[in-house]
């Protein structure tokens, strides 16, 4: 008589397993969290962010390869931090930024400019200098803010949410075999959303359990979730994937 050994089907290989992946923005929020889901997936992280010392929290939370601390709006500091990586690297999340709220007629011309145009410049800038270090089939994944009815005070944030699709249809065009891609997020549970609402954060969230279909609030984890699905699955370019819990039928 002889025993056979099943293999546990809950077992299975990380997804990520031997890859790179680069992080620009990954110190804390959403960036954080898909540093440490990529490792748990069996990926390297490199991390960069725009402050020395919650940057190298961060590292030691992921056991980052290597860390890097600019502005991701200066087109030198992102020529140079490409330039100085090993290659190749399999995939770029780009988390860096924060949205902009105030009235447009109220805003000044250089703040509006800013506003307008970091987040797509930006997404250009890293496609500039990252494509011929990216190996193909690997993917340049950018976040931005979720197209919704225009609110006074918005003007900016569903300007830029507006464009970002057409701008990264555009970038998988220019970038393939390297794919390109977007997450389109609604209200997500961060440090950043909670410094943007103040005393007023307690009360999104319980707007948000009580009235979205999935009855809980999407947090960081949800998008890192996506983030990985998206870096694995080798047929998605050119396409901005939303993550909001169906917040828009509110």
């Amino acid at each position: 008589m002889t025993s056979a050994t099943t293999a546990d089907p809950t077992q299975r290989e990380p997804e990520l397993l031997g890859q790179t992946v680069v992080v620009i923005g990954g110190s804390s929020g959403i960036g954080l969290e898909t540093a440490r889901r990529v490792r748990a997936e069996g990926a390297d992280v490199i991390l960069t962010g725009r402050k020395p010392e919650p940057l190298r929290r961060a590292a030691l939370d992921v056991e980052a390869l290597s860390t890097a601390a600019f502005d991701a709006n200066d087109p030198a500091a992102i020529e140079r931090f490409f330039a100085g990586l090993p290659t190749p690297i399999d995939h770029v999340f780009v988390t860096a930024g924060s949205p902009e709220y105030g009235r447009l007629l109220e805003t000044k011309f250089d703040d509006l400019r800013d506003a307008l145009g970091d987040r797509l410049l930006l997404a250009i800038e890293v496609a500039r200098n990252a494509v011929d270090r990216v190996r193909p089939g690997g993917t340049l994944l950018f976040i931005s803010a979720e197209l919704s009815h225009p609110t006074v005070g918005t003007g900016s944030v569903s300007t830029v949410a507006a464009a970002l699709p057409a701008l990264i249809a555009n970038l998988a065009l220019e970038t393939a075999p390297v794919r390109a891609n977007l997450i389109a997020a609604g209200f997500i549970d961060t440090p950043l959303s909670a410094s943007l609402l103040r005393d007023d954060i307690e009360r999104r969230r319980d707007q948000l359990r009580a009235t979205l279909p999935i009855g809980r609030v999407v947090g960081p984890a949800d998008v890192a979730a996506l983030a990985v699905h998206i870096m694995t699955n080798t047929a998605l370019t050119g396409a901005t994937f939303t993550i909001d819990g169906q917040q828009l039928v509110e």
